[in-house]
């Protein structure tokens, strides 16, 4: 699984890198439609070609709530803020959902209670990542507001996936979402936007990773582990994310990589490992602890 979880943090970081370059030949809001009505696409055809059955309306209204979340709302909220504050603010905003995760599985989700330790490393890591943005807040507070809002939406509908949507087809529930949510990003870019899209080969190329690689799959990969582990660890872990997306830009896009980024790197390394050190020793004392008070009753 943490295999897995590196392989989504690799996409979704240079995606960041990939998400640059689209936005300078599409309206923001646009591309990101376009990117999620790809990625939808393509999974209403595995859907097709496996045969997997329509939602229940019981799951279709989760699912809808969850697109509009976590694709519409999370997408625009991110646009709108990068045009008020710098994307490094706006990523590690963005970013800081697994402290919101992990505050709304301690009251909802039984056996994912916070740890001090758990606390820390998700504090840590959070640190790490205002070090390595070099973050200075501007006059404009309403913009960061609206971004960190992008963070507790992320972190709702991953709640509502793991609260109300436990054992669903987790292939049915991202093409779902990712249609819903990619009907909204149109519906705003038509309403909203007034930019011109530039159609070429690099174009499709940049719309092509966004929308197979950094929709269709991360999307089906992270409700995947988010189904299989902890939030708090599967969320924290997605930290690493802006490390890559960081290191990306450095390789691809020249930019710069100064020692105080490097040290704010291991901080975010730091606290991903104190929580998922901890919390694997934790479950297996749980695990071990149920399975003797089992042998004691027979």
């Amino acid at each position: 699984m943490n295999g897995l979880m590196l392989f989504l943090c690799m996409i979704w970081g240079f995606n960041f890198v990939v998400m640059k370059l689209g936005n300078d030949v599409f309206p923001p809001v646009l591309f990101a439609a376009y990117r999620f009505l790809l990625g939808a696409i393509v999974l209403f055809s595995l859907t097709f070609i496996k045969k997997i059955s329509l939602p229940g309306k019981r799951e279709l209204k989760w699912y809808i709530l969850c697109g509009l979340l976590q694709t519409t709302y999370f997408n625009i909220a991110i646009q709108i803020s990068l045009n008020y504050i710098s994307a490094g603010l706006t990523s590690v905003l963005t970013y800081s959902m697994p402290l919101f995760l992990s505050l709304m599985a301690h009251y909802f989700i039984p056996l994912e209670k916070l740890t001090a330790s758990k606390t820390s490393g998700i504090l840590i890591g959070i640190f790490g990542l205002f070090i390595a943005m070099n973050i200075h807040f501007g006059e404009t507070i309403w913009a960061p507001i609206l971004a960190l809002s992008s963070a507790v939406t992320w972190a709702l509908s991953s709640i509502i996936f793991k609260k109300k949507l436990r054992g669903c087809d987790t292939v049915q529930f991202t093409t779902w979402q990712m249609g819903a949510g990619a009907l909204g990003l149109f519906l705003y870019s038509f309403s909203f936007e007034h930019g011109q899209s530039h159609w070429s080969l690099m174009a499709v190329g940049y719309l092509l990773y966004s929308g197979i690689l950094g929709s269709a799959l991360a999307f089906v990969i992270w409700s995947h582990i988010l189904s299989k582990m902890e939030a708090s660890k599967a969320s924290i872990s997605l930290l690493i994310v802006p490390v890559v997306g960081t290191l990306s830009g450095f390789l691809f896009l020249k930019e710069n990589l100064t020692a105080i980024t490097l040290l704010g790197i291991f901080f975010v390394l730091l606290g991903v490992w104190l929580v998922n050190s901890t919390g694997f020793s934790l479950t297996r004392l749980q695990k071990s602890l149920f399975l003797l008070g089992k042998k004691d009753k027979y």
